[in-house]
């Protein structure tokens, strides 16, 4: 398989297209020539600092078009790209820096003030100002000879607590997500809006891409419905990438149907996303909507094309080709279609691992009786008949009561089908009479707790009824929009029998 050269790419089109728009953010814009101009003065700076191929380089900021030129940069000296989250704790991200290695670490404003203490034994550079830290002198060296097998960048997982672990994607890993996004449209007439961050694999399965088929990428640091409305139309942005709690604000932004879009391509990934959300996606807004299911690490991911396949929508689509996929019960035994099991996986597009943790790396995998590997997901669901995939629950949040497998999610479309419920989560709190049962943390304003509690259950088996329901104003959520059902485990003041 030959392996897509995203540096090179990028040096060709400044060729190619010099005044093409390459990046925008905010008042900030660059085009091709100037973008290519850009990279390859970072590239020398860092290798008159000592950057060499290998070598990890940390980004600890918001997006910005010089987050994007570093990216780049990185990748043209066959440097790692480390983008970590500026959301993290000082712990982590010492903790973070050190295991990939970095010497440098560019940070912005914020960034500087939250973790300078942290990174006294680093090198910060002011990616606010990066004219100031470049090195008119130097002089980038030739193009590296490219290792399908290198690391391409380190992406690190969003666990809530402890040290996120490193995940190393190779450049073939990368370029199978860059040649497989042409089918969905990507060329250099291509305009994608951003509001998720550089540092998340979410944004960048539609960054890279966009960048490597000449297209421009708008950058929306921080996301805010009605401003993501105004930049799609008067960007005429083609595609985009937004989490299903983003989906659901800008439907729900007054000014919508003020606004004229000219979508083509619409994405979705890394956090469950309703089958009524998204036949209203389908309804309101132009052009096809694709769903990404699939972990950071790689494996088996699935996507469903829901503009063509309307009477799925409760699924998250089929095996992506050249992907395989089983599902196992706790013994690593197959399943039959339509049973839940924990969904294991193969692919070409698979980590190299997780960075200094060959243990943990280790344990990602099945080994199945004929001695081959499979990457588990951690992650509960069943295949249909046609060999499409409706998602349970994650492994770790499934509730064990009474000797019971309950699925949260099971419980939660029985909640969210009450009028006046906007969002539900169902976590598993310890039971002295059941060993777990079910809690729910509800967002349904002006509604009664026990009321909306005593709903529920009426349309729920005996051993799904839920022990308590509270009442929240908004559900926790990573960046890129999960719940974050650990935190409102942690939360629960209540006593359940």
């Amino acid at each position: 398989m030959t392996c897509f050269d995203f540096p090179a790419a990028i040096s060709a089109l400044a060729i190619a297209q010099p005044d093409h728009p390459a990046v925008i953010c905010g008042d900030k814009s660059i085009d091709y020539g100037r973008f290519g101009a850009r990279v390859e003065a970072v590239a020398a700076t860092l290798a008159k600092l000592g950057t060499a191929p290998g070598d990890a380089v940390a980004i600890v900021a918001a997006s910005s078009v010089d987050y994007a030129v570093l990216w780049a940069a990185a990748l043209r000296l066959r440097a790692v790209a480390a983008p970590l989250a500026p959301s993290s704790t000082p712990a982590q991200i010492a903790a973070m820096v050190a295991d990939s290695g970095a010497r440098l670490v560019f940070v912005d404003a914020a960034s500087r003030r939250e973790f300078a203490d942290v990174l006294k034994d680093r090198v910060l550079v002011d990616l606010d100002d990066l004219d100031k830290w470049i090195d008119t002198t130097a002089e980038a060296p030739p193009l590296a000879e490219l290792d399908p097998q290198g690391a391409f960048n380190i992406i690190y997982s969003s666990g809530t607590t402890g040290t996120p672990k490193g995940i190393v994607q190779s450049a073939a890993m990368r370029s199978l997500h860059i040649t497989g996004a042409k089918a969905l449209g990507y060329d250099d007439k291509s305009v994608t809006l951003l509001s998720t961050p550089l540092y998340s694999n979410t944004t960048l399965v539609s960054f890279l891409p966009t960048l490597a088929w000449g297209g421009t990428v708008v950058l929306q640091p921080k996301f805010n419905a009605a401003e993501w409305l105004k930049l799609a139309e008067t960007h005429a942005a083609t595609h985009t990438m937004l989490v299903p709690v983003q989906y659901r604000r800008v439907l729900a932004e007054p000014s919508f149907d003020n606004h004229t879009l000219s979508l083509v391509m619409k994405f979705c990934t890394s956090a469950p996303f309703p089958a009524e959300l998204k036949a209203e996606v389908l309804r309101r807004m132009p052009g096809g909507l694709v769903e990404f299911f699939g972990m950071t690490e790689g494996g088996v991911s699935f996507l469903l094309a829901a503009h063509l396949f309307p009477d799925k929508l409760h699924t998250v689509g089929r095996a992506s080709e050249g992907h395989a996929v089983r599902i196992i019960d706790e013994d690593g035994n197959d399943v039959a279609p339509g049973t839940p099991g924990e969904i294991v996986g193969q692919s070409p597009a698979t980590m190299n691992g997780y960075r200094n943790r060959p243990d943990l790396t280790d344990k990602a995998y099945w080994t199945a009786p004929d001695g081959s590997r499979w990457l588990r997901t951690g992650d509960i669901g069943r295949l249909d008949e046609e060999g499409f995939l409706t998602l349970m629950d994650r492994a770790k949040d499934m509730i064990i009561s009474g000797g019971f497998n309950i699925y949260p999610s099971d419980i939660e479309a029985v909640i969210t089908a009450l009028p006046e419920v906007r969002e539900a989560a169902v976590v598993a709190m310890p039971s002295d009479r059941w060993g777990e049962t079910p809690v729910a943390f509800v967002v349904a304003p002006g509604a009664d707790a026990e009321d909306l509690k005593a709903r529920s259950n009426a349309g729920l088996g005996k051993t799904q009824r839920l022990a308590a329901l509270v009442l929240v104003d908004e559900l926790p959520r990573s960046h890129i929009g999960k719940v974050l059902k650990r935190e409102l485990r942690d939360s629960f003041a209540g006593k359940v029998d």
